[in-house]
């Protein structure tokens, strides 16, 4: 059950903050497979037609409620990033049920398996990721004006990943990990915090520090069609942006594009 991998208490714990004028993330303490701490994040954008975005949606509190009020409270666009984000959906469905639903081939099936969670509804997805004509495929005009998008169906968690133009903000989800996870674990109490065994061993595999070579080798690994995975990174690759969120680990603010070149050095330019 979805109620076993996320905090009892997410408004006590959650951060959230602008990181540019038009995107606010909400990072909360995520635990996989309950022992490796790697941290949670959503992420709201106000498009520049005023309607809104959530990437990856997490818990919807009361803050979470009252950040899209000040945005200007219209969610549009509800986005699960990959095969695995996609808890908080039914949520925020309900509370906006006007949002167009997005995500990639398959999450509709499997949230259909999983209705007998009480946090998982039959929600209608309106726009469905394929590999094939990926890159043919459109949101509405307004999303399109403001977002690159690429569908990674070389990875294995069948991710998608967005592009905000206006403020140069990639979104992703599982692509790329920045641990530790020290803003989605501020807030808990320091026992609690990522320094275990476990947590040490994939901070070693999930990092974008130094030359990065046992995170580029397990980034590789995770791979299931190199050649469509090269793609798309050589797509995105081409994009714009200085800011990256990941749904794990910080956000890297400034240098984005140049770690994302150096982790994905590999698919880029050929394995060492």
């Amino acid at each position: 059950m979805s109620a076993d991998l996320i905090p009892a208490n997410p408004a006590d714990l959650m951060v959230i903050r602008n990181v540019t004028p038009n995107v606010a993330t909400f990072s909360v303490p995520f635990s996989r497979f309950g022992r490796i701490k790697i941290g949670g994040r959503g992420t709201l954008v106000k498009l520049t037609s005023g309607n809104l975005a959530v990437f990856s949606p997490v818990a919807l509190t009361e803050e979470t409620k009252a950040k899209v009020a000040g945005f200007g409270g219209s969610v549009g666009y509800i986005v699960a990033l990959d095969f695995e984000h996609h808890i908080f959906i039914s949520e925020w469905a309900k509370q906006w049920p006007n949002a167009k639903i997005i995500g990639p081939e398959g999450l509709f099936e499997k949230r259909a398996k999983q209705i007998q969670d009480p946090k998982i509804n039959n929600d209608k997805f309106h726009v469905v990721f394929t590999k094939d004509g990926k890159r043919d495929m459109k949101i509405s005009h307004e999303f399109d004006a403001d977002f690159d998008y690429e569908y990674v169906d070389g990875h294995a968690n069948k991710e998608l990943v967005f592009n905000y133009r206006p403020d140069k903000v990639l979104i992703e989800a599982d692509l790329l990990f920045n641990l530790p996870a020290t803003e989605q674990y501020s807030k808990v109490p320091e026992s609690q915090r990522p320094g275990g065994f476990l947590d040490r061993l994939f901070r070693a595999l999930q990092n974008t520090e130094g030359e990065a070579t046992w995170p580029k080798r397990f980034n590789w690994l995770l791979t299931k069609d190199h050649t469509s995975m090269n793609e798309s990174l050589a797509t995105i690759a081409k994009w714009d942006f200085t800011t990256l969120i990941p749904c794990h680990g910080d956000v890297i603010q400034g240098n984005a594009k140049e770690v994302f070149n150096k982790m994905f050095e590999w698919n880029l330019h050929g394995k060492a």
